[in-house]
């Protein structure tokens, strides 16, 4: 996530300006087209451009409002995630306790509620992790150049910048289960299952009344709610017809556009031809960006820049818990690295 209030210029060409310089070059190829070799043949009528523009600005603002649906309903999942297990740790404070007819010591009684609320931040991060596993349409899963670009920024502007966030005590603290989840496909779904089982024991055990047990079982199907909502974003892109059109159409109109607009600027006198080239490659350029800001949107879990902030979130969860439980020794939450929040 970005965190300046504004982007500022030089962040918008670090994104794409790049494509700047393809434009220019067709620009210019077919402004000396048209004026060195006298091809005024190659150019067309204005209207049909400017039609296809228009289509073409209504099509990729769909795409972009999808894209954004996508952003926005990702970062209500884990707002969600986030009262959800500020009430899980509440209800391991305050239910785990004996029963008249248990006598655990206190020490066990700690021992249990960090057992449950460790395991938590465990399937927090586990989570975290496994949104993060490439899928075979992001960026990064790309062959050639685009698949590079995109593992770049991954590393300049995305998880890169944040590596090494939980110490080895952390990691020791929180997961424990390692052995038992080995060869489970999805971890954080037998995470959330080992607690599901150690409440039922809890139970046989008189630690936790009956209907204390149901309430906090209400709260761990709400994590697997939670869960499948963000999974879904995760392994179902926007369908491929709508998110390659835009892309197949931004192209067809680029192609035109200096075809279209040659003979106009042509109108201007003998400088009006080459006067197609700046003009021409910014209108190219926005509707590039306009293209590019919606392909990045798309996939809120890749590992970029744009991400929602999930290890920024997982880690207030972890604060949050940890006071809950009583501990003084918390982490500190994560602070942005050149103005990006992941």
């Amino acid at each position: 996530m970005i965190v300046r209030k504004t982007i500022g210029l030089k962040g918008v060409v670090r994104f794409a300006g790049h494509h700047i310089w393809w434009l220019t070059t067709y620009m210019t190829l077919v402004s000396v087209l048209y004026k060195v070799a006298g091809w005024h043949w190659i150019s067309i009528p204005w209207l049909p451009v400017s039609l296809v523009g228009t289509a073409l600005a209504f099509y990729i603002g769909f795409k972009n409002n999808q894209s954004y649906d996508r952003v926005w309903e990702a970062r209500k999942i884990w707002g969600a995630i986030v009262n959800s297990s500020r009430s899980w740790a509440v209800m391991v404070n305050s239910f785990v306790k004996n029963s008249p007819d248990t006598q655990f010591t206190v020490q066990e009684l700690e021992q249990i509620k960090e057992r449950l609320i460790y395991r938590h931040i465990a399937w927090l991060y586990t989570f975290r992790d496994q949104l993060l596993v490439p899928t075979q349409w992001e960026h990064v899963s790309l062959r050639w150049h685009f698949g590079k670009i995109a593992q770049k920024r991954q590393e300049s502007e995305g998880i890169g910048l944040f590596k090494d966030f939980l110490n080895e005590q952390q990691k020791t603290n929180y997961f424990f289960d390692e052995s038992r989840l080995a060869g489970a496909a999805n971890k954080a779904t037998q995470l959330i299952n080992l607690q599901s089982l150690d409440l039922a024991e809890l139970e046989e055990k008189q630690v936790l009344h009956m209907r204390k047990q149901l309430d906090m079982q209400k709260v761990l199907s709400d994590f697997y709610d939670h869960q499948g909502r963000a999974e879904r974003i995760k392994k179902f892109p926007i369908p491929r017809q709508y998110a390659n059109l835009s892309f197949i159409f931004n192209c067809i109109f680029i192609f035109l556009l200096p075809l279209g607009i040659v003979a106009e600027f042509a109108k201007l006198g003998e400088a009006g031809v080459w006067l197609m080239i700046p003009f021409g490659a910014i209108v190219g350029w926005i509707y590039v960006l306009m293209e590019l800001i919606g392909d990045y949107s798309e996939n809120p879990f890749e590992g970029l820049g744009t991400d929602i902030p999930m290890l920024s979130i997982c880690r207030t969860i972890e604060i949050d818990l940890l006071q809950i439980l009583g501990k003084t020794d918390v982490p500190q939450p994560i602070q942005p690295i050149n103005d990006i929040l992941m």
